[in-house]
C-alpha cells in the first residue's frame, strides 16, 4: 500500500481547527467533517474515472466528442457531476475565487447525479433520509462565516492518486478518531488494519483460486473497511477470482460512505437498515461472513421483533443488554453450505450467562452444530477506543475431517509489536510475522505453547440442581416425625409470642389480611424468643444452637429435628345460617406448618457426551461431596469458554532451601545492624 496517503490524516484534522474557532463542540466534529470527507472521496473517484477513460481512449487510438465522452461516463453508472465532466472544474478550482464561491459551490453540489445527492444530503426536504446532510451542514458553517475556509481546506486533499483500498484505509483512520470523540458511537469498535489483515489471512488460508464467485458479507459493515479490506486482500492474492461484497448498516453516515465506495467496485451491494429486524439480503447465503458487531449495546428497542422473529435465525435470545450473540446467530444463518466466517467479539460472548441462559444455550447450539473451528484471543490495547481483550471466532461449515467436533483455542495475546506512536487506546498491532504464526497454528491444528485443541465437549458442563434436606446437630430432620404421605405437621395456634409480646392478635378481626401477612413476612422463626402456642402449656420454637424444632409441653422438651416453622394467614368469608350450620362472621384464620428444611442448590459437574457415563459422573460426584440427604432435580448443560483457565500457568515456586537461606541471610544482617547500634 502507498503509505503516503496517511499524511492526509493530519491534514484532515487541521480542518477541525476551524470548527474549534467557530465554537463547535468536539463531539459534533464527525457531523461536520464526515460529509466533506465523503465529498472529496467522491470527487477523487470521479476524476480518476475520467482519467482512466481518457487513457483507455488514448491507448486504443479512439477519439470521442465531449458529448460521447460524457455518455461513456454515464454508461458506467458510477455517478456523475456536471462541473467535473462538462466544465472540468474541481472543488479546488471553485475555491480559487472566494467572490463566486457561494454560487459555484451550490451549483457544484447540485451537479451530482441523483443518488450521490441523496447520499451526501444535498437539498433534502425535512423528514427525508439525509445520511450525510451536506447542505444542512454547509448552511450551519455559512452562518459561522467559515464555509469557504472549511471547504478550501478540504479541497487541498488530493486522493486521486490512490486506489480504493488506500482511500478506505485513510477513511478507517479518520473514522477511528471520530469514534474517540463522539458519544454517539458507544459500543462501536472500528477494526484496525492489522486485525483486518489477520482476518483476511485466515480466510485466505481456507480459500483457493477459482473461477467461481466468492461472496463476502458483513451485516454491520459501517463504512465498509472490513468488508472491502477482506475483498482487496483476496483480490491481491487471487486477482483472477471474481468476488462480490454485500453489506448492511444502520448508521446513516457510515452507510453513505460504504454506499459511495460500493459504486466504484465491481459487484458491491450495500443496503441501509437494521440487519436484525430487516435483513436486506434475506434470500441470500454467502461463502464468507465477517463482522465486528457493536459490543454490549442493548436491543430492548426492538425486543418484540426478536421475540416474534419468524426467520428461524435465532435459536435463543441473549440478555437484552448485549446483542452480540444475536448478530452471531444471524451471521451463521447467512453462511452457505461450505461457508466460513470470522467474527470479532469481546469476552462476554465466551462466558456471559449461566447454564440455561440464552447466552449459554446459543454457545451450546453453536458447538452442537460443530460450526466453531477456533477462537483466537487478541492482545489488549489492539483497538482504537478500548483496551480490553477481543476475540476472533472462526466459523466453518466445511471442517476437515480431522477438525470435526474439535475446537482450537489460540492465545495470541503476546503476538504483537508495540506501536511507535499510540493511536487512541491502540498501543499494539499484530505484525505480519505474528499473523503468519497465528494462521499457521490454525492450519496445523495441533497443540503448541500458545494453542490447544479440545474436543468440543470439553467446554460443556452439568449444572445439576438438587434439593437438600438440612439436618440438626444429631443429623435429624423433622421429616422423621411427620406422618407418612404428608408433607408437614399442621397446627392452629392460640397465640404467637416473640420477646414476650403477642405479635398476632387473634381476637382483633379489624386487622386486615395484608397487615397480618406483612407481620408474618417480617418475623424470623429462628429467633429463640419466638414461640407458637397451641395451648397454654404447649408451644413450639426453633433452637438455633441445635438447629432443631423443640416441642415444649409443660416441663417436657422434645427435639423434633431440623425444620421450618411456617405461619400462614387466610381470610375466611362470612357464612349465612343454614338448617345444619350456624352463621359465622368473616375472620382471619392463622395456621402453622412444621416442615422439613429443604434447600435448593446446584453443583457444577464435568460433562461426558456419553449419556450413561455423564449420569455416572453426576452420581459419583454427589456420593463424594454431598453429605446431606438430597434429591436430584433438573440437570442443565451449559457451555462456557475460559481462556484464563485454559492457559493458566502457575508461578514456579522457589525451592524451600533457597527461601530458608535468604531468611538466614536477613537474620544475620539484622544482627550485624543491632551490634553496630550497640543494642
Amino acid at each position: 500500500m502507498n503509505q503516503d496517503i496517511l499524511k492526509y490524516e493530519s491534514i484532515v484534522w487541521q480542518t477541525a481547527d476551524l470548527l474549534i474557532g467557530a465554537g463547535i463542540k468536539q463531539s459534533d466534529f464527525p457531523k461536520y467533517m464526515m460529509p466533506f470527507f465523503a465529498l472529496i472521496m467522491v470527487e477523487s473517484r470521479f476524476s480518476r474515472m475520467g482519467d482512466e477513460l481518457t487513457a483507455e481512449l488514448k491507448t486504443s487510438g479512439n477519439k470521442l466528442s465531449l458529448e460521447d465522452f460524457i455518455e461513456e461516463i454515464k454508461d458506467q453508472a458510477k455517478g456523475y457531476n456536471t462541473y467535473l465532466f462538462e466544465r472540468n472544474k474541481t472543488l479546488s478550482d471553485i475555491c480559487k475565487n472566494d467572490k463566486t464561491f457561494d454560487i459555484d459551490f451550490d451549483n457544484y453540489l447540485k451537479g451530482f447525479d441523483g443518488e450521490t445527492q441523496d447520499l451526501l444530503g444535498i437539498d433534502k426536504s425535512t423528514g427525508e433520509d439525509k445520511y450525510l446532510d451536506i447542505s444542512g451542514i454547509a448552511g450551519l458553517l455559512n452562518n459561522k462565516k467559515i464555509l469557504f475556509s472549511f471547504v478550501k481546506s478540504w479541497s487541498e486533499i488530493d486522493l486521486k492518486p490512490f486506489n480504493n483500498s488506500e482511500i478506505t484505509t485513510l477513511e478507517e483512520h479518520i473514522k477511528r478518531k471520530w469514534a474517540d470523540i463522539s458519544a454517539e458511537t458507544a459500543g462501536e469498535q472500528y477494526t484496525p488494519d492489522d486485525v483486518i489483515s489477520l482476518i483476511s489471512d485466515i480466510i485466505l488460508s481456507k480459500t483457493k483460486d477459482s473461477e467461481n464467485f466468492l461472496s463476502i458479507y458483513d451485516p454491520t459493515c459501517g463504512g465498509g473497511n472490513m468488508l472491502y479490506g477482506v475483498e482487496d486482500r483476496i483480490n491481491s492474492i487471487y486477482p483472477n477470482r471474481p468476488t462480490a461484497t454485500y453489506g448492511q448498516d444502520w448508521n446513516d453516515a457510515l452507510y453513505a460512505l460504504a454506499k459511495i465506495e460500493s459504486r466504484f467496485r465491481k459487484n458491491a451491494y450495500i443496503s441501509y437498515g437494521n440487519t436484525l429486524t430487516d435483513d436486506s439480503f434475506w434470500d441470500k447465503e454467502f461463502d464468507v461472513v465477517v463482522a465486528n458487531p457493536p459490543y454490549e449495546v442493548d436491543w430492548k428497542g426492538f425486543k418484540s421483533d426478536m421475540t416474534n422473529d419468524k426467520t428461524g435465525r435465532f435459536h435463543d435470545l441473549p440478555a437484552v443488554s448485549d446483542g452480540q450473540l444475536l448478530f452471531m446467530q444471524h451471521l451463521i444463518s447467512k453462511m452457505g453450505l461450505e461457508g466460513m466466517g470470522v467474527v470479532v467479539h469481546n469476552g462476554s460472548t465466551l462466558f456471559s450467562g449461566d447454564a440455561g441462559s440464552g447466552e449459554s444455550n446459543i454457545r451450546k447450539w453453536m458447538f452442537d452444530t460443530d460450526i466453531v473451528e477456533a477462537i483466537i484471543q487478541l492482545p489488549t490495547d489492539e483497538f482504537f477506543n478500548t483496551g480490553i481483550f477481543t476475540y476472533l471466532w472462526v466459523l466453518n461449515k466445511d471442517k476437515k475431517d480431522s477438525h470435526k467436533n474439535k475446537v482450537m483455542m489460540i492465545n495470541a495475546s503476546a503476538k504483537f509489536t508495540p506501536m511507535k506512536k499510540n493511536k487512541g487506546k491502540k498501543r499494539k498491532e499484530v505484525d505480519s510475522l505474528s499473523r503468519k504464526e497465528i494462521v499457521k497454528t490454525l492450519t496445523d491444528f495441533q497443540d503448541n505453547d500458545y494453542a490447544k485443541v479440545f474436543p468440543k465437549e470439553f467446554f460443556y458442563f452439568n449444572k445439576q440442581a438438587l434439593m437438600l434436606t438440612n439436618l440438626d446437630y444429631k443429623d435429624r430432620t423433622i421429616d422423621n416425625v411427620i406422618e407418612e404421605n404428608k408433607k408437614s405437621i399442621k397446627l392452629i395456634p392460640t397465640k404467637i409470642i416473640q420477646n414476650d409480646i403477642q405479635i398476632i392478635k387473634f381476637e382483633d378481626f379489624t386487622s386486615t389480611l395484608e397487615s397480618i401477612k406483612e407481620t408474618i413476612k417480617n418475623f424470623d422463626y429462628k429467633e429463640k424468643a419466638l414461640k407458637v402456642y397451641i395451648s397454654e402449656t404447649q408451644y413450639y420454637f426453633y433452637d438455633a444452637d441445635k438447629e432443631t424444632i423443640i416441642k415444649q409441653n409443660g416441663d417436657i422438651q422434645e427435639e423434633l429435628g431440623c425444620g421450618k416453622i411456617i405461619i400462614k394467614a387466610t381470610y375466611k368469608k362470612a357464612t349465612k345460617k343454614t338448617k345444619t350450620k350456624e352463621a359465622k362472621k368473616a375472620y382471619i384464620l392463622i395456621t402453622v406448618e412444621l416442615t422439613a428444611d429443604y434447600q435448593k442448590d446446584y453443583e457444577i459437574v464435568s460433562f461426558n457426551k456419553d449419556e450413561i457415563q455423564n449420569q455416572k459422573n453426576i452420581d459419583d460426584f454427589m456420593k463424594k461431596y454431598i453429605t446431606k440427604p438430597f434429591v436430584l432435580l433438573d440437570n442443565t448443560v451449559g457451555v462456557e469458554i475460559n481462556f484464563n483457565k485454559i492457559f493458566y500457568k502457575p508461578e514456579k515456586l522457589r525451592p524451600l532451601a533457597n527461601i530458608l537461606s535468604d531468611i538466614k541471610d536477613i537474620d544475620d544482617e539484622l544482627k550485624m545492624l543491632e551490634d553496630g547500634l550497640g543494642l
